[in-house]
């Protein structure tokens, strides 16, 4: 099992579990951190990372045109896609030109939102040997929907922690360090910024405090939601359990700060590292998926 599958795998259970806390009954189960009944369903996080996957693994290499083709075909309405996404995807689909729906959207100056962010700790996971290497990739990954450069940010800054995440499985660094290495590598502004800052909490032990600086992906942007996120994989290299709870636990938009995390520990502890009984709660990834094979075709459950 590769490190790119294995931070997928990670990416949707993260996804999963932080979905079931939009639900009102199970919120009270955060007080106590009990896992919320099972089945637990994956959101559209999961369904574009899982393309990113297909693409990347098929060739080796992210042809922008195929991973277009692959968000659109399998963009499935009822997996929580924001409203500006749920358009572009069906605009594309219907043989709308990607690039200039991408840069219309938001008044022209494209989305800056987090969606790009969510979906990229597989690709990532593939380039441990040159975390550098990746942000290419990640930026092609992400102006397909997300043209804004803190949109492109977001998700560089993942896709580069996912790649030293890996590497921390035989390299040992501190939390400072490893958010030093990817704010690296980061492009400048207010993701680059927010990164500066998480620096600056590693040492403050009350999560909220920190989401309350950082953003909890409540405002859905990037800026709102790496950062953070960032953080709370910081802290908690290799305890998939504990970063997730702490991330959880600091609300906001849980999924997509749930699936960021969740890809990042992932890729440093690999599947192994995930709880078994939050791998059974979690729903199967599509078999297209498993088979890094984007093809083509409607929503595949």
């Amino acid at each position: 099992m590769t490190p790119s599958y294995q931070a997928l795998l990670g990416l949707s259970v993260g996804d999963a579990f932080g979905a079931q806390f939009f639900v009102p009954a199970n919120r009270p189960a955060l007080i106590h951190r009990q896992l919320p009944p099972a089945p637990w369903p994956w959101t559209d996080d999961t369904e574009m990372a899982c393309s990113v996957y297909a693409c990347w693994t098929g060739r080796g290499a992210l042809d922008q045109a195929e991973l277009t083709r692959s968000f659109a075909e399998r963009h499935d309405f009822d997996r929580g896609y924001g409203p500006a996404a749920n358009r572009l995807l069906r605009l594309i689909r219907e043989g709308g030109d990607a690039r200039a729906l991408a840069a219309g959207l938001f008044d022209g100056q494209g989305s800056f939102g987090n969606g790009a962010a969510m979906r990229v700790a597989p690709l990532g996971a593939a380039f441990a040997a040159d975390p550098a290497a990746v942000v290419g990739p990640a930026t092609v990954s992400a102006v397909i929907t997300h043209t804004h450069p803190q949109g492109v940010a977001g998700a560089v800054a993942v896709a580069v922690a996912a790649a030293y995440a890996v590497r921390a499985r035989t390299e040992r660094t501190d939390p400072a360090a490893f958010l030093t290495a990817v704010r690296r590598l980061t492009p400048p502004g207010a993701v680059h910024a927010g990164i500066g800052e998480a620096i600056e909490l590693l040492g403050e032990p009350d999560h909220r405090t920190a989401a309350q600086v950082l953003g909890n992906g409540s405002r859905t942007s990037a800026a709102d939601t790496v950062p953070f996120a960032l953080w709370a994989a910081a802290r908690n290299p290799a305890d998939f359990e504990a970063a997730l709870w702490e991330t959880v636990s600091a609300g906001g938009d849980v999924d997509t700060t749930a699936a960021i995390v969740g890809g990042i520990v992932a890729a440093r502890t690999g599947s192994a590292g995930i709880p078994a009984a939050w791998l059974a709660a979690t729903e199967p990834l599509p078999g297209w998926a498993r088979t890094g094979s984007a093809g083509s075709g409607g929503p595949e459950r």
